[in-house]
């Protein structure tokens, strides 16, 4: 790592002003595990990203009054920031196998970066919880019991999916493709919605989900470089990932996840109306007030932004049979 290459200003694609939206950069922004290294990391996400952030977030993008009350409004974040930081933990602990399995230098160097950015996730989301007035010494207890059930009906079975394929021979490639489009490809479109359905509501939550999502532009886009180069080199190999992407996909639609997104929905559409003189005008997406939207229609949203997006990425990674 020279003098010269962390001199160098960070990304265009990791700065707050000029990075894209998360949907827009995970489809075209084309990455390497040659270009993101431990030197582009420091200097774009540790020197870039997340220099100057409050409680991981801008410091002038603050938590308004009503955020810190109980009610609907509170209850979808804490739920919804609860949930997500005990899943990027889990996500955090699986990433030391792609770490310990990577086959080369630039692999493992940006695995273990990402393992760091997944780490400093679970922690925005988790300090926020702080923010929301959740006192610190009680923060387990209270993340414990609002995502036990959650983690048994979702996480877990997640997770065992992912331990079995990762305990097979040759299971590095297949890791990644979980990784990049069975998990991050899946979560993305959610976490873009959330920014956006945050952003006048809570400025510091909306924050916290761009410095994430910034980050999640590069995990998809190296991932999905990493399968596309494997498989021009292995084409012997489609028929096994695409094997592993079918039965991760089958087991998503078997899982409760829609009906536990539609909830924290449910109590955001009840806050939001008794806030709606915040959100008046805002548009979620060209020509949709967010006022206007429902729980079912945000959610449909999110279900179609991630099918664009994980047919999109196995398009561009020589995949198209693994489209559903």
């Amino acid at each position: 790592m020279s003098a010269a290459s962390l001199a160098m200003p960070p990304a265009t694609e990791t700065g707050w002003d000029t990075a894209p939206g998360l949907l827009e950069g995970a489809t075209s922004i084309e990455l390497t595990p040659d270009q993101c290294g431990l030197a582009y990391w420091i200097r774009s996400a540790a020197q870039g990203t997340w220099m100057g952030l409050v409680n991981e977030h801008a410091p002038d993008a603050k938590v308004p009054d009503y955020m810190r009350e109980p009610g609907p409004l509170r209850s979808a974040l804490m739920e919804e920031f609860a949930f997500r930081s005990v899943s990027e933990e889990i996500a955090t602990r699986s990433l030391s196998d792609l770490v310990k399995l990577a086959p080369d230098t630039a692999s493992m160097e940006f695995y273990a970066t990402q393992l760091l950015d997944e780490a400093r996730h679970s922690l925005a989301f988790r300090g926020h919880l702080v923010e929301l007035g959740v006192p610190r010494d009680q923060l387990a207890q209270t993340i414990e019991q609002m995502v036990c059930e959650k983690r048994a009906r979702v996480l877990q079975p997640l997770k065992d999916f992912g331990d079995e394929v990762i305990a097979q021979p040759d299971s590095f490639i297949c890791g990644v493709v979980i990784l990049t489009i069975l998990v991050e490809g899946v979560l993305a479109p959610a976490a873009e919605l959330s920014e956006r359905k945050w952003r006048l509501l809570n400025p510091a939550a909306a924050s916290i989900e761009r410095g994430a999502n910034i980050d999640e532009i590069r995990h998809l886009s190296v991932g999905s470089s990493v399968v596309r180069q494997h498989l021009l080199r292995n084409p012997g190999d489609k028929k096994r990932i695409a094997d592993v992407i079918l039965r991760r996909r089958l087991l998503w639609r078997d899982l409760p996840v829609n009906e536990v997104i539609y909830e924290r929905e449910v109590l955001f559409q009840q806050g939001m109306r008794e806030h709606r003189d915040v959100v008046e005008g805002y548009e979620i997406a060209a020509g949709i007030p967010l006022l206007a939207t429902s729980p079912e229609q945000r959610l449909m949203m999110a279900n179609e932004w991630s099918r664009e997006m994980q047919d999109s990425r196995l398009t561009y990674m020589g995949l198209p049979e693994a489209i559903l």
